[in-house]
């Protein structure tokens, strides 16, 4: 057992590297990390770890890298990644996160632009993918395969068996500089390139240290790790905080996998973006949808009167009598719900995007402690964070430790702090367009801030429609506000110049097959999607979403799609973001006969 106190300071670490160095120190046996492995989960304790990143450590010294060069990352997460990511930064070279389900194309654009001379990856699948833009990687000097890979022609390919000493000692780094670049990480870019967000070791270490402030970690606490690595809230929520605090990390198998993995880990933190809560939420309207009314009026009771008690734990409200039936509702109601997230889960900490109102409402109704914060690559990437004890789950939180922040222009958010990238790589101009010379960096968003401090953010700079009518609107909130309904998969609102609002709306594939037999049309029949009579019910369902908005912000029209757009077609970023542009480029054609006659 170690002590729930054992954090270690940014001013005890000076870097990344350092700071895993000194976690081996304090805690050599205690486990670090658990992954499945050959049917099974293994554990490493943090010596087992350090021992394996002596060994990458050896390999890239034989390379003969310079400091400051850069190591390209394409796996999953598993006990490798961070191997990789130590080793790297041991030799003071520069870690550049691959995204594993990336497109070649944008794949081998990051790696030119960072110069990578390094790319380590997994699989032949990944290895095929590479090798359709193979005479985009001339600048790879070696390319590392955890899993042999046959090809006999390319001599750059090695696997880590062949390319590993057998074992090593860890040399200490021989420069430690805290500001010094750490890691280059491409933002995913919904339109044109990805830029390369720079960020120092000071930029991540204070970042992860400011957390703690908000979120207790303790050296006892276990995560289950599902994000992907190469997103900077996993790297430092999930991956610096843990050895930051002792804590152990248990690598999920698959997302897929995900409800078997949390009954089977029992994580007591979980680090996610909303769409996993969103999905645990539609499973369980799904599922009282199909019980009787009494079920449902229940789960209502037992919501509120959770909800009302944490309210009354916030000091915002008051004592009420149906607390005293808590412990039945928590038993027969709440704990069942809890029980298949692990059953221990202490906080949940939501991230990367706006978790809507009325989802967190029900988890922490239930007896969840929701947390939910925000920030950018480019700061590292929180900014701001709600505390346990002053949680408005339906705001960002306030500023973490030592970052300021202020309204700018149009209520643009911005923000100030040791978080703050160093800039974009190899590209001035859009860093001077994001930081002003003061050090204030335009987060693209616009915001409020409330008397307590808390900020709600309101919408995107850039990503507001304006009609033909001149009228504005928000096309973030209004999708949100529709996917509220599980009907929909994935929605896009269009309308920009145009007389009125329309929506292409991705379909989930089950709720569609029931929708269709309600409506009395075959689900399997391409002519069903554009049925009048289904359009009429989901023109009316969609609209019962968008009653808080104003009257001018209503759907007139909408395209259904069965495909899911993903990142393999082109149509979502690798943080799951929709290419709006992509999106409108593909249906273009089902876009103007949405508005034919107008």
């Amino acid at each position: 057992m170690i002590s729930k106190q054992d954090v270690i300071e940014p001013t005890q670490a000076i870097t990344l590297h350092g700071l895993f160095v000194e976690r081996v120190k304090r805690t050599p046996h205690h486990i670090a990390y658990r992954h499945f492995e050959n049917n099974a989960w293994v554990e490493l304790t943090w010596q087992q770890v350090s021992d394996a990143v002596a060994r990458w450590q050896v390999a890239l010294t034989g390379l003969n890298l310079a400091r400051g060069d850069r190591v390209a990352i394409m796996l999953r997460n598993c006990p490798s990644w961070v191997m990789v990511d130590q080793a790297a930064m041991s030799l003071g070279l520069v870690v550049v996160p691959l995204y594993t389900v990336d497109r070649p194309d944008n794949l081998a654009y990051i790696v030119g632009n960072a110069d990578a001379k390094v790319l380590v990856l997994e699989t032949t699948e990944q290895w095929q993918s590479l090798l359709t833009v193979r005479e985009q990687l001339q600048g790879v000097q070696r390319f590392v395969s955890l899993n042999k890979i046959p090809d006999g022609k390319e001599p750059r390919l090695l696997s880590a068996a062949e390319f590993l000493p057998l074992r090593a000692t860890l040399q200490p780094d021989s420069a430690p500089d805290m500001q010094a670049l750490a890691s280059i990480i491409y933002t995913s870019g919904t339109t044109g390139k990805p830029k390369g967000v720079m960020l120092s070791h000071a930029n991540m270490l204070s970042n992860a240290r400011a957390a703690l402030d908000t979120f207790v970690v303790y050296g006892e606490d276990v995560y289950l790790s599902f994000l992907p690595l190469s997103h900077t809230f996993e790297r430092t929520c999930g991956y610096y905080l843990a050895v930051m605090t002792g804590a152990t990390v248990a690598y999920a198998r698959s997302i897929p996998q995900l409800s078997e993995d949390l009954l089977t880990i029992k994580p007591t933190i979980m680090v996610s973006v909303p769409r996993i809560y969103e999905r645990v939420y539609g499973a369980i309207r799904s599922k009282l949808a199909e019980g009787s009314p009494l079920k449902r009026a229940l789960f209502k009771f037992a919501v509120d009167t959770g909800w009302a008690r944490f309210e009354r734990a916030q000091g915002r409200g008051s004592w009420q009598p149906s607390f005293l039936l808590w412990p039945i509702l928590q038993k027969l109601v709440a704990q069942k719900i809890l029980d298949k997230l692990g059953g221990k889960l202490r906080v949940a900490i939501s991230g990367g995007a706006a978790l809507a109102p009325e989802i967190s409402r029900v988890f922490v109704g239930l007896g969840l402690s929701v947390v939910q914060g925000y920030g950018l690559t480019e700061t590292s990437p929180i900014i701001t964070g709600n505390k346990l004890e002053n949680n408005f789950p339906d705001s960002a939180g306030q500023p973490i430790t030592d970052v300021q922040i202020r309204l700018g222009e149009n209520n643009a958010l911005l923000a100030k702090g040791p978080n703050v990238m160093m800039g974009y790589w190899r590209n001035e101009e859009a860093t001077r367009a994001m930081i002003d010379a003061d050090g204030w960096l335009n987060t693209g968003d616009t915001a409020r801030i409330s008397d307590t401090g808390h900020v709600y953010i309101t919408g995107r700079i850039k990503e507001i429609i304006v009609m033909s009518n001149g009228e504005k609107v928000p096309p973030n909130d209004m999708e949100l506000a529709i996917l509220h309904d599980p009907l929909f998969e994935q929605v896009m609102v269009y309308g920009e110049g145009k007389p009125y609002l329309v929506a292409l709306a991705v379909l989930n594939h089950d709720a569609w097959l029931q929708f269709a037999a309600e409506t009395g049309v075959r689900a399997d029949m391409p002519e069903a999607l554009t049925d009048s009579r289904v359009h009429g019910k989901i023109l009316k369902r969609i609209a019962l979403n968008l009653r808080e908005f104003p009257g001018y912000a209503k759907i007139n029209r909408v395209f259904l799609i069965e495909e899911p757009w993903s990142i393999e077609n082109g149509l979502l970023t690798p943080t799951l973001k929709i290419k709006r542009a992509k999106v409108v480029e593909k249906f273009a054609a089902q876009i103007a006969a949405l508005y034919q006659g107008h």
